[in-house]
């Protein structure tokens, strides 16, 4: 077995080694004829390298001969575009040279035109200037004959001229004034009267003037001594709880209650008439009675001011404020209650401000509040005014509900709608008839008055107040006051009375003329 193994080897070896020379020898053979392939294919080589070059050097020559034909073709078409635009070029400047000679000669015409008419105007202003020397002698001389025929100097002649010009401009600022009186009335005092009577006629408050009550009606006169008490001690504790004066004097079945605070005469009066119904007086049962009629007054306090703010239809007030309110029912001005006053205000000043085309609900705020000051005015200083604007301003109201309260009279001038519209209704509530007493003093200073304004004027020789001041009948004299200036006259005269007197309603100014020739027969 191993003699065959090492047969095989053997064998294989031999054969490995004859390979290795057969592939020495196969190599050598390759590599000769590959060299003999190489340099033949080399020599092509540069054969055709030398034609490929050859080749080149001759296109090369006939592409730069190519290029320099074109190059010099190229110059020659732009030399000729040159100069066919150097020509076009001299044309355009040679047709500008002969325009602008022709100009120049134009202008220089003009110009020689324009110098003969300025040497002929100058001729003319020499004239004209003569002519004018000769108009001013000739005025002057005609203005010497006039002087010489009528007899006045320029200066007079100047004031009689003035004096004519004055007279017609018054009778046409008459004539004017005449004019738009008429036409504003027209439009304005039908527009007002449409408003206001609608205002009036919708206005649903009660127009009846509240008296507060003073005296306390007795079942018998033997209640006076009861009332009284032992040594006075009931009435005196009466007066002391109340604050009001008990005037028991001959007046059967009756006690008279006097105190300026009409709170307090309700609280008494209340609490007198419980006395009475109860029967049983002494000082004990007086303060308890007066305790409870104090808490009614309030109560009908708070009532009556929550239902003014219900009626008015004014909400969001604070408490305090519809306490106030409450208490302007005890309130009056010149018999007319207060409260009822401030509703009707509201009530109007929302129908002038839906009319007018205002916030109706600040109005009818502003017209509820506008008399709120009244109800502090026993207790603070200040007039009922001042003392609303600072309540207002305490409970943080609008400030154009202020400045209402505050231009309601007058007081300031009013700068809103608002302001305007409660001042006028404030007027229309105080001026209907019936609504308010006016004392007979103050009646009679108002006609004093009226007739004292009037007769200052110049020219006035009577005036008589009549009509319960309504009306002022002026007689001037008519050498002094024409017919022109009666219109004058009159305009004068209502401003005079609107800036100076305070009256409720308007008064009517009647200025009369009259010219009356008089003589005797003998």
């Amino acid at each position: 077995m191993g003699d065959i193994i090492w047969y095989i080897v053997t064998a294989a070896a031999a054969a490995l080694v004859a390979g290795v020379v057969l592939f020495i020898v196969g190599s050598k053979n390759g590599y000769n004829k590959r060299k003999r392939e190489a340099e033949s294919a080399i020599g092509s080589a540069e054969e055709e390298a030398k034609r490929i070059y050859n080749d080149a050097i001759k296109q090369s020559e006939a592409k730069r001969k190519e290029m320099l034909v074109e190059a010099k073709e190229e110059i020659l078409k732009q030399k000729n575009d040159a100069d066919r635009e150097i020509k076009d070029r001299r044309r355009e400047i040679t047709n500008t040279e002969n325009r602008i000679a022709k100009k120049e000669e134009t202008l220089d015409r003009k110009i020689d035109a324009a110098d003969k008419t300025n040497e002929n105007l100058n001729k003319k202003l020499h004239e004209i200037e003569e002519q004018s020397e000769n108009m001013k002698r000739a005025l002057a001389e005609q203005r010497e004959a006039l002087e010489r025929i009528s007899g006045m100097t320029v200066d007079q002649a100047k004031s009689e001229l003035l004096e004519s010009l004055e007279s017609e401009l018054q009778h046409e600022t008459a004539m004017k004034l005449d004019e738009y009186e008429r036409r504003f009335k027209e439009g304005a005092d039908e527009k007002a009267k449409d408003i206001l009577s609608l205002a009036i006629q919708r206005c649903a408050a009660d127009h009846v003037s509240e008296v507060t009550v003073s005296t306390v009606t007795l079942p018998n006169d033997e209640m006076k001594g009861r009332i009284i008490g032992r040594e006075g001690r009931n009435i005196r504790t009466i007066e002391t709880l109340t604050g009001v004066d008990l005037i028991i004097d001959d007046t059967p079945e009756a006690i008279t209650l006097s105190s300026f605070d009409p709170v307090r005469r309700e609280v008494a009066r209340i609490a007198i008439e419980k006395l009475i119904s109860d029967g049983r007086i002494h000082p004990t049962r007086i303060e308890e009675t007066v305790e409870k009629a104090r808490k009614e007054v309030d109560n009908s306090i708070r009532q009556a001011g929550e239902r003014a703010t219900f009626d008015t239809g004014v909400h969001g007030l604070n408490p305090e404020l519809i306490k106030l309110l409450g208490r302007l029912k005890y309130r009056t001005s010149y018999g007319q209650n207060v409260l009822l006053h401030s509703i009707e205000v509201s009530l109007l000043s929302g129908i002038l401000a839906d009319e007018l085309g205002a916030d109706p609900a600040m109005a009818r705020r502003a017209g509820l509040l506008h008399d709120i000051g009244k109800a502090l005015t026993q207790e603070a200083e200040g007039s009922h005014i001042q003392l609303g604007v600072e309540v207002a301003k305490k409970y943080r109201e609008n400030k154009d509900i202020i400045h209402a309260i505050e231009a309601h009279h007058g007081d300031v001038e009013p700068k809103t709608m608002i302001a305007l519209i409660v001042q006028a209704a404030d007027a229309i509530s105080a001026a209907r008839p019936g609504a308010r007493r006016e004392n007979l003093e103050n009646y009679i200073k108002r006609l004093t008055k009226l007739e004292e304004i009037t007769s200052e004027f110049e020219g006035v020789e009577k005036s008589f107040a009549i009509q319960a001041g309504r009306e002022i009948r002026i007689i001037v004299k008519p050498d002094v006051i024409s017919d022109d200036k009666m219109k004058i006259v009159a305009h004068d005269i209502v401003k005079r009375i609107e800036s100076e007197l305070e009256y409720p309603g308007q008064i009517k100014v009647n200025v009369i003329r009259e010219s009356r020739a008089v003589d005797y027969a003998k």
